[in-house]
């Protein structure tokens, strides 16, 4: 399935441009902020080199929107130079720490392409305009169905589907607005489900609870309802719901097992291999023994896939070496950096370190990359089916309501839920600052105060209180000699 680019295609503005700079903005002071100590050379203003020629990356994608794969294929030659000529930097280890995640990842985008092409040869999209209500409820529907899709199967698996069905109903005329509501949702979707997402999974193998996750469907439901409402009315007014449907067609039975084999094998070997990509292409291969298999979407969609990947990488190459001390603010500003730098490394960044509220993390983490097009993998597997969607000035502009949901999701999680950082369920990682994993909050509900410095957080619960500045105390050995053996329990029942 392709898309030629539409015709009425908006031009870029100084305005707009100035916008997406600002946007950028959010995100790379936050990197150089984490990059800390050692981060290698820095140019004028202290920020390292190596994060100017990534965000001079980024603004290239921006504004070449044309050109993406180009500008991300030189910003990777650049910044991979720039490390081995002006740092230490080590690139076969480099390349064996990050190829099964590259290599994962690559599959899982030409494999859902394919995906996508098998759902719409199932003749089903032709059917749903019969079932859906008419006008923008329907809109808004499918983008529930697409959050739905996600939290059992792969987020991008769900994007691609939503965005098959999207052609049928719109007659091929889906605005870029509508289409960022679409991996928003599929983001959306996976970010409390430990299945429906590759970061929560992340936590959940790495001994996450999978109930300290789920309280972020919280956030994921109001920006659900936020950019999911103005996305559907939006696409309504840009072209309206095609009602109806021949009533003479028949649903390939076959190509609907194709279907629901791969996202089902893709959790199958991601839980058991740590590798989604084997299972879908497990099911490929099974499909094709009792059905056509589309090879020609593997092209259509290798360009795009190599796009991420480059940035993906490029993206590795940042001296980041640990997040900023644990709080609320930090999660916020976390979740606007995965708009423009990959989200897995800052997951695992984030679990080596500890104490996070894993629900708001997870939330900010999966979501914060829907804002745009290339920050997140369902965005750009979208983009490989719609090419007129590379374009960040018009995803922005059309999509601001992704920016709205992210940012209301966050507080109404925050104000509803309350901050509840949870005790670092595994040992610090080695080298980890201490500064870093003395921020580690107590157990929930057990207000402390260093320094003076005692934050009341936003709950409907009781109020729970949260040190977030001060010098690390060792709070067992501050107890009783009488008291110790009662406390150490209780630290063990929340390490549990």
């Amino acid at each position: 399935m392709h898309f030629p680019p539409r015709p009425d295609s908006v031009t870029t503005t100084a305005m707009q441009r100035r916008g997406i700079i600002a946007l950028l903005a959010l995100g790379l002071p936050a990197a150089a902020w984490a990059a800390g100590p050692g981060a290698g050379a820095a140019a004028p203003g202290g920020v390292p080199v190596a994060f100017v020629l990534f965000g001079l990356t980024l603004l290239g994608v921006a504004v070449f929107h044309h050109r993406t794969f180009e500008v991300a294929l030189t910003g990777l030659v650049v910044v991979t130079g720039y490390q081995l000529l002006f740092t230490d930097f080590d690139l076969p280890r480099h390349l064996s720490a990050e190829w099964r995640l590259l290599l994962n990842l690559f599959g899982l985008l030409l494999g859902f392409a394919i995906l996508a092409k098998h759902f719409q040869e199932t003749h089903i999209p032709r059917l749903l305009p019969r079932w859906l209500p008419a006008g923008w409820p329907g809109g808004f529907v499918l983008l529930a169905a697409v959050f739905v899709m996600a939290t059992f199967m792969d987020n991008i698996a769900a994007a691609m589907i939503g965005g098959t069905i999207a052609a049928s109903l719109y007659q091929r005329r889906v605005r870029i607005g509508f289409l960022a509501a679409i991996a928003a949702a599929a983001n959306a979707g996976g970010a409390f489900s430990v299945l429906g997402n590759t970061t929560s999974t992340m936590m959940w193998i790495d001994g996450v609870a999978a109930l300290d996750i789920l309280r972020a469907i919280v956030g994921s439901a109001v920006g659900l309802l936020t950019f999911g409402l103005c996305a559907a009315i939006q696409q309504q007014r840009h072209q309206p719901m095609v009602p109806g449907g021949p009533a003479d067609i028949r649903v390939d039975r076959g190509r609907v097992v194709i279907v629901l084999l791969i996202p089902a094998l893709a959790v199958v070997a991601n839980l058991k291999l740590d590798f989604p990509a084997l299972g879908v292409w497990a099911a490929i291969l099974v499909g094709a023994t009792f059905r056509r298999t589309p090879w020609v979407e593997v092209r259509r969609a290798l360009k795009g896939s190599l796009f991420l990947l480059a940035l993906v990488f490029t993206a590795s190459l940042m001296p980041v070496k640990e997040l900023p001390p644990v709080s609320w603010r930090s999660v916020f500003l976390i979740g606007c950096l995965s708009a423009v730098f990959d989200n897995i490394p800052l997951t695992k960044l984030a679990l080596d370190q500890g104490g996070y509220d894993w629900a708001l993390a997870s939330y900010a983490i999966g979501c914060g990359g829907s804002m745009i097009w290339f920050g997140s993998s369902a965005g750009v597997a979208l983009c490989n089916e719609y090419p007129h969607a590379r374009n960040v000035v018009a995803w922005v502009r059309d999509g601001w309501h992704v920016i709205l949901g992210y940012t209301l999701g966050f507080f109404a999680l925050l104000w509803l839920c309350g901050w509840h950082p949870q005790p670092p369920h595994k040992a610090p990682a080695a080298g980890l600052p201490a500064s870093l994993t003395a921020h580690a909050a107590p157990a929930r509900g057990t207000p402390e105060s260093h320094s003076g410095v005692l934050q009341e957080l936003p709950a409907r619960r009781p109020v729970i209180f949260c040190n977030l500045s001060g010098p690390p105390r060792d709070y067992l050995n501050e107890c009783r000699p009488d008291d110790r053996a009662g406390a150490l329990n209780k630290q063990r029942e929340n390490d549990r």
